[in-house]
This record gives structure tokens, sequence and C-alpha cells, in this order.
């Protein structure tokens, strides 16, 4: 263990959506060296989830609540006094928020806000990242990828909420945590994430999975689109660094993030699919009748020489090696193995691989 994966034992953390996905994760890394963490959240998304699966609620001060309901919202911060937030509670689904955009831009744009002013009435805050997704820049369909000071947007409900999310963040950095004895405030930008015990619907690779283990031929919608894909603990590294170096009192810190994928692990569905089913040792896909589809980007690339430039942040883990985790996590829990234990073993893994690659870099 470094130093600074010393330095969160005993700190005060707290996570929003910690029931997620995502959040399920970064619970457990943080837990397993030491934080104290505060989750807020809805129940679990998905029956089964990586939530329930790896029993994080044993490992976090677990609040089950609405990030729309910011007076619950302002109590449960004021009650934790967390010194890091980590903002990852959202409605995360392109096709559900054609249905729901009502209910997607109350979590993504007033749920940030909530969180936000619970954060300014709580004055041990110091360090504060929200995340949001590489789907909230103005996507122009083109090859070359977005940088952090790209005008923001979004064609879907999911994705404007995205937008109008980092527009607040902005203002809110500007208004209330521009520096002093003020909280640093982050907003981090990540593309597809992928990994063990994402049940998600609608994802590709939850998709697959689901598939394989019904013995069933996945359905794909649209084997050509690019997408820059990563494992999930790539992404939490990054934020987990941003988070540091914000309680080191580094001001370049509090900015706009993007974090991604190395350039040629930006692949097609087809390409993802194919590995997926090699690693799986099983064969063929369908395509689903194509009926009238929602708009969904082709193609998004995020450019991150900032964070490679600035962090000493970098990829640890290639794509083809990130589709054989999320093979192995699953394999191992289908044969009835523990899901924490798989989880922290692949966790500690990447963290060694992680702390090594930015220490690499520095030299």
């Amino acid at each position: 263990m470094t130093a600074k994966d010393a330095g969160w034992a005993g700190r005060r953390v707290f996570i929003t959506g910690h029931t997620g996905f995502k959040g399920s994760w970064l619970a457990l890394w943080l837990s397993d060296l030491g934080a104290q963490v505060t989750g807020y959240s809805l129940a679990a998304p998905t029956d089964p989830s990586l939530f329930e699966q790896a029993r994080v609620r044993e490992v976090v001060q677990h609040i089950e609540g609405d990030v729309r309901d910011g007076a619950a919202l302002a109590v449960a911060m004021a009650q934790a006094r967390p010194e890091v937030v980590f903002h990852l509670a959202a409605q995360p689904l392109v096709r559900y928020s054609y249905d729901a955009p009502v209910e997607t831009y109350e979590t993504n744009v007033m749920g940030t806000v909530h969180l936000l002013e619970a954060c300014r009435r709580t004055p041990d805050v110091r360090a504060i990242v929200c995340i949001t997704t590489d789907k909230c820049y103005e996507n122009r369909e083109w090859v070359w990828p977005y940088r952090e000071n790209d005008p923001m947007g979004g064609h879907d409900p999911y994705s404007s909420s995205k937008g109008a999310a980092e527009l607040v963040i902005a203002s809110y950095r500007r208004s209330y945590f521009s520096g002093g004895g003020d909280a640093a405030l982050a907003s981090v930008r990540a593309g597809n994430v992928i990994g063990g015990g994402d049940w998600a619907l609608d994802r590709l690779v939850p998709d697959i999975v689901r598939a394989l283990e019904a013995g069933r031929r996945p359905l794909i919608r649209a084997p050509g689109s690019v997408r820059p894909w990563q494992h999930v603990l790539e992404a939490l590294g990054g934020y987990i660094l941003i988070a540091e170096r914000m309680m080191d009192g580094d001001p370049e810190m509090a900015s706009a993030w993007n974090f991604g994928p190395a350039d040629d692990d930006s692949k097609p569905v087809g390409w993802i699919v194919e590995r997926m089913l090699e690693a799986w040792g099983a064969s063929g896909w369908d395509r689903p009748e194509q009926g009238e589809q929602p708009h969904e980007a082709r193609i998004l690339k995020l450019d991150c020489s900032k964070a490679r430039s600035v962090l000493g942040w970098r990829p640890s883990l290639p794509l083809e090696q990130a589709l054989e985790k999320v093979v192995e996590w699953h394999r191992a829990v289908a044969r009835g193995e523990d899901a924490r234990a798989v989880s922290l073993a692949q966790l500690r893994d990447y963290r060694d691989r992680f702390r090594a690659n930015i220490l690499e870099y520095s030299l």
C-alpha cells in the first residue's frame, strides 16, 4: 500500500449512488483503504446487483435516500460530516431517458444542485468530485476526440441533462467554491465503463453477459457504433486521484477532466462483442428486428491529454485485458465464489498497477 493509499485511512467520505455499479466499486475501493464511507442512494437499481452480491452495505454506512429530496440529503450529509464527496447518483441510461425525461432531468440536474447545496452547508467538506459522462458534449459525430473545453450539449434527455449538470457545476465552482477556505469542486467525464457486476439494462456488456449465461445468442443493435471503452476501475482511479490532489490543496484540480482509454481502445460495438464471445468460449450473435429506434450517437471519443500531462494519469488496463476481467468475474461468481472476494482481488491487483503507473510516469 502506498502513502497515498494509506492517507485514506479514517477519512470521512460521502458517496451518492453507492448502490449502483460504479458506486459499489468505489465504495469497495475506499472502504478497503480504511475510509469511513457513508453512502446515500436509492435501493440497488438492478436485481442482481453488485451492491447486493458483494454485500457492500456491510462496509459502508448505508442511507437509502433520493438526491431529488434536498432536505433529506442535507441532513444525511450534515450527520456524516464528510471531508470528501463523490457524486455518482444519476439516471444513467440513454434509452430510458426517452421514456422518463422528467425523472432524468430532476435526478441529473436538480439532484446535482441539491448535492452542491448540501456541500455548501457542510463545513468539513474539502473536496467534491461530481461524476458526469462523456455524453455531456455536443456530439458532432466527428472522428476527433472531445476536450474538456468543448461545448456542452446532448441530443437525448440523458446526454443533455448531463451537459446541463456540467453547467451547474461550473457555475457553483465560480460562485461558491472559488478558493480560499472553500471546498474544491471538480467534474469528471468518463467513457463507457465495463466491469464485473454491471447488470444494467440496455448496456452492451451486461446484455451480452445475460445472453451468454442464459445460453442465448446476444442481440446487438448497432455493431458499427464506436465508444471509448474502459474498465470501471480505470475511471475510478482517476476520480480518486483528483480527490487526493484537491485534498493536498492543488488549485489546478478544481476543473473538468476527461478519463478515457488509449486511442486504439475506442472500438466498435461489434469488436467488443467478438472479443467477449471469444473469452467466453461462445460464438455468434444476432441483430434484432429494426423498427424505429431512438437516436444514439454513432461515434464518440475523449481527449485525455489534460489528465495525462497534468495528473500523470494514463490507462493501466488494456481493453482486451479489461474484457477478460469481466468474464473472469462473472464466471467466478457463477461458480459460487464470493463476489466481494472476487471484486477485492481484482481491485487490489488493479490498484497496484495504477499506483505503479502513476509513479513511473512521474519519474
